[in-house]
């Protein structure tokens, strides 16, 4: 297995029979404004050293490239249950479910929050994409549904966020606002003072984790690292947009039952 580094949460690493990480961008083969582990296949970048990055990734957890079951994302609430690996294919959602050891669930991010799921009793793992969007929208409460669709037990389960734009690094305008508190009124509570009188700082995690409470899981938290300030770690869509670049590279986020 490859040493890439990795970021891991002490929600998931304790658990029996249960592999995680949230890769950085560091430990890979892209160049350019793709510099380091990009696993975008949407991208731009050299597909040649997409899917080498994407081996990469996969042999950190065992596993081979066709195993890292990831989709073809769209910021829905759809969720895939994947009963073997995709060998490459995309099918549209942006959830990843499984009870199958030796598929990793996998989802890419540039600023959205990747959640990763597990319940550790019924061996059901889980990972999601939640952007503002999908978050609001409930790719949440779809994967918890697919998860208890297999067994699990909402009692049961644990869900961590990966790094993603923090509240400080999310400037909104005020239709943002009012788009959130027509779709779930009272999420005013997610949105501090901006630097001008019509703007906002949105709180994606703290979103997300009341997302995760209002389906009940067991146990969430925020690992807590910001992908726009963090240049050297991670790759951010909203970064690059302010420095005036065509593009940008994907995190990976996963886990895998052993």
């Amino acid at each position: 297995m490859t040493g890439l580094p990795v970021l891991q949460s002490d929600l998931l690493a304790g658990l029996p029979g249960v592999r995680h990480a949230f890769f950085s961008r560091q430990g890979g083969v892209s160049k350019g404004i793709y510099e380091g582990l990009n696993v975008g296949r949407g991208s731009n970048d050299d597909p040649d050293d997409v899917q080498e990055n994407r081996r990469r990734a996969a042999d950190w957890f065992g596993a081979t490239p066709d195993a890292l079951n990831t989709c073809y994302q769209t910021h829905s609430a759809i969720a895939v249950t994947a009963d073997a690996p995709w060998c490459g294919r995309l099918p549209e959602g942006d959830a990843v479910v499984t009870d199958r050891p030796a598929i990793v669930c996998a989802v890419l991010t540039a600023d959205c929050a990747p959640i990763l799921f597990v319940d550790p009793q019924a061996r059901i793992v889980a990972a999601a994409h939640a952007g503002w969007q999908g978050a609001l929208n409930g790719v949440v409460e779809a994967t918890v549904q697919s998860m208890t669709a297999l067994g699990a037990d909402r009692s049961r389960i644990v869900a961590v966020i990966g790094p993603c734009i923090a509240p400080q690094s999310y400037e909104v305008g005020l239709e943002f606002l009012d788009r959130f508190e027509t779709a779930r009124p009272g999420s005013a509570r997610f949105f501090s003072a901006g630097a001008a009188a019509d703007k906002r700082q949105f709180d994606l995690p703290a979103f997300v984790l009341d997302r995760l409470a209002e389906a009940g899981v067991a146990g969430a938290d925020w690992i807590g690292r910001d992908t726009c300030a963090e240049t050297d770690l991670f790759f951010s869509n909203r970064r690059a947009f302010r420095q005036g670049e065509p593009d940008y590279g994907r995190l990976l986020s996963a886990i895998m039952l052993t």
